[in-house]
């Protein structure tokens, strides 16, 4: 039976037992997931790439030990967004608990650019009417509130940042960011909250 007939906690658990085409089909099927959350993160597109691989490594490593099946996807996101505050870390030449990611701006890629670009901020708008069927006008209106979004998106607090991403781009509920961020539900809707006030603040001007 080809893999794409199975539903995914069986492509999982023959994963675990050593299967590497159950592994490629995983790897080919949340790689993009974990890219985006990584270069949105992160603001650099060689370490959103170097994230990924990584995450890939430690999953192959790591699945014959997973509990169950559906643990899969929750531990390889909390495992890429580990790494994530890993590289901030880094970033900061100094040690950080991830809960003070909360109270500060961190910074992404170089001074001055944005490497969010335009296709990755479209799946987080999701915009009706988007694209091609507007009119010019209405596209660069809409390709300038993108690049706005992006570069705001860097200013939230990397802690609240990434709730926010598991949230609202990746459609996480709030319990299974619960278990990736490794904190309670409670603080988890409060970073969220803490997210959405600095982007709606930020976003004014375009309403």
């Amino acid at each position: 039976m080809a893999l794409d007939d199975l539903d995914e906690l069986t492509i999982v658990a023959r994963a675990q037992d050593g299967d590497v085409h159950a592994f490629e089909w995983l790897l080919s099927a949340y790689q993009g997931g974990v890219f985006r959350l990584a270069l949105r993160m992160l603001n650099h597109h060689a370490e959103a790439e170097d994230i990924v691989q990584e995450t890939f490594i430690a999953a192959w490593r790591s699945l014959p030990n997973l509990a169950a099946p559906e643990a899969f996807i929750p531990w390889l996101y909390r495992t890429a967004t580990n790494k994530c505050f890993n590289q901030l870390r880094s970033r900061r030449r100094r040690p950080a608990d991830p809960d003070s990611f909360d109270d500060e701006p961190v910074p992404g890629g170089p001074r001055g650019t944005s490497v969010v670009g335009e296709a990755e901020l479209r799946n987080q708008l999701d915009a009706p009417g988007g694209g091609e069927s507007q009119d010019p006008a209405s596209h660069y209106e809409t390709e300038a509130q993108m690049l706005a979004l992006a570069g705001l998106l860097q200013t939230v607090p990397a802690g609240p940042r990434a709730c926010w991403l598991l949230r609202e781009v990746h459609g996480f509920s709030y319990t299974e960011i619960a278990v990736i961020v490794q904190q309670p539900q409670s603080t988890v809707r409060g970073r969220i909250a803490r997210a959405k006030r600095v982007l709606a603040e930020g976003m004014q001007p375009w309403r």
